[in-house]
C-alpha cells in the first residue's frame, strides 16, 4: 500500500467537499464561436474530460459579466438569462464524472476588446478591436491598446449588479463555486493597484478605498449566491515598482475574509508588462503569505503557478503553502494528469474511473 496522499485527500468547502485538493485553473479557451457568450458542445466536452481525468474542482474559464467585459469576442459570458442553459448542460456533464464545478465571472476592463489568444490571430495585445468601448477606473491605457474612459459612480453601481446577476446565473446553471476575478490587470484589478487607479473619491487614493469596488462586488455576489463557495482570484503583486505586493494583497486578503470570501486563488502579474521571475512554483510563496494572513478564519488559498508533477503539488500542501493546488496549462494537453499522478502518489485504483481500470499504469 502507499501512503495516504494530501493531495488526493478530500476537502472541505463551506457546505460542499471537493474529491481532492486539484483545481482545474480557469484558462480562457476562446471557443464561443457565435461571439454571443453561449457555451457550446465544444465547452462541455472540454471541461467534462477534465473531470473524467480526476480533477477535483474545476473552475470554468473567465465568463464576462457584460458584454463589453469580454477579453475578446469569443469569450463566454453570463450576462442574459437565455446563456444559462448552455451552462447548465456544462455543469452536468462535470457533476456527472465527480467533480465539482466553478465559473470565473470577470469583466476585463481596459484590457477588454482585444483578438482571441489562439494560433492564427493576431496577437491580443496589439491593438482594441474596432468599435470597443473600453472602461477603467481611470484613464489610463494599457501598453498596445485604446484608452478607456473612467467610470463614473453609476456606472460602477450598474456592474456591481453587472456581477451579482452573473453570479445569480452561475448559480441557476448549478455551479458549486463562483469565483469573482480580481487578478491579471483585469478591472478589478485595475481598481486595487495604484499604477492604474488615480483615482480621488471614494473608490481611489488609500488602499481602503481602492478596494472598495472589490468588496462592494464580493457584498453583493454573496447575497445573490446564498451559501455556494464564494472564490476571489488575486494577483498578489504587479512585479512593478509602486504597485500591489504581497503585504497590500495580504490586507486585501483579510478583508475579503471578514466579507464573506470561503477561498483566495492567489495568482500574480498581468497589469502591466513586467519581468516576472517565472519558474516552477513561482507564485507559491505568495500563496503561502495570503494562507498566513488568513490562517486564523476558515478561509482556503489555492495556490498556481508552473506545478507540472504531482510530487510538486504534494510539497506544496505538506509544506502549508496552500490547502489546495490549481493546475493550468499542463491540463490542457493532458486532462488525466490528476490520474497519472495519483498512481505515484496514492492507490491508483481509488481515484480511476471503473470503465478505465485496466489502464492503471504499472
Amino acid at each position: 500500500m502507499k501512503p495516504m496522499s494530501m493531495l488526493f485527500s478530500p476537502t472541505p468547502f463551506r457546505n460542499t467537499t471537493a474529491r481532492n485538493r486539484l483545481w482545474l485553473a480557469p484558462m480562457c479557451t476562446y471557443s464561443a464561436v457565435q461571439e454571443d457568450g453561449h457555451a457550446t458542445d465544444w465547452h462541455t466536452l472540454h471541461y467534462g474530460s477534465r473531470a473524467v481525468g480526476g480533477f477535483g474542482t474545476i473552475v470554468v474559464e473567465a465568463t464576462a459579466v457584460s458584454p463589453e467585459g469580454r477579453i475578446s469576442p469569443r469569450d463566454l459570458g453570463l450576462w442574459d438569462d437565455r446563456q444559462i442553459e448552455s451552462f447548465s448542460k456544462l455543469v452536468k456533464a462535470v457533476h456527472a464524472e465527480g467533480a465539482l464545478c466553478g465559473v470565473q465571472i470577470a469583466h476585463a476592463g481596459r484590457k477588454a476588446g482585444t483578438s482571441p489568444a489562439l494560433r492564427g490571430y493576431a496577437h491580443a495585445f496589439e491593438g482594441t478591436q474596432d468599435g470597443w468601448t473600453l472602461v477603467a477606473p481611470s484613464p489610463i491605457a494599457f501598453p498596445g491598446l485604446d484608452k478607456p474612459s473612467e467610470l463614473d459612480a453609476a456606472s460602477i453601481d450598474a456592474l456591481v449588479e453587472a456581477f451579482a446577476q452573473a453570479a445569480r446565473r452561475a448559480v441557476a446553471a448549478g455551479v458549486d463555486v463562483v469565483e469573482v476575478h480580481g487578478a491579471h490587470g483585469y478591472l478589478i484589478h485595475e481598481f486595487l493597484s495604484p499604477l492604474s487607479n488615480v483615482r480621488t473619491d471614494e473608490y481611489g487614493g488609500s488602499e481602503e478605498n481602492r478596494r472598495r469596488f472589490l468588496i462592494r462586488i464580493v457584498d453583493a455576489v454573496r447575497s445573490a449566491i446564498g451559501d455556494k463557495v464564494l472564490c476571489v482570484r488575486l494577483s498578489a503583486t504587479d512585479w512593478t515598482e509602486g504597485g500591489i505586493d504581497s503585504e497590500a494583497t495580504c490586507r486585501t486578503a483579510e478583508a475579503l475574509v471578514a466579507h464573506g470570501v470561503d477561498v483566495l486563488h492567489v495568482s500574480s502579474g498581468g497589469l502591466l508588462p513586467a519581468s516576472i521571475p517565472v519558474g516552477p512554483g513561482y507564485q507559491l510563496p505568495l500563496a503561502a503569505d495570503v494562507k498566513r494572513a488568513v490562517s486564523g478564519s476558515q478561509a482556503k488559498v489555492v495556490g498556481v503557478g508552473l506545478i507540472s508533477s504531482g510530487e510538486q503539488a504534494e510539497q506544496a500542501l505538506v509544506t502549508g503553502r496552500c490547502d489546495a493546488v490549481a493546475i493550468g496549462r499542463v491540463a490542457l494537453t493532458d486532462p488525466y494528469a490528476p490520474l497519472r499522478w495519483a498512481n505515484r502518489l496514492t492507490d491508483a485504483d481509488s481515484v480511476m474511473p471503473a470503465q478505465y481500470w485496466r489502464g492503471i499504469w504499472a
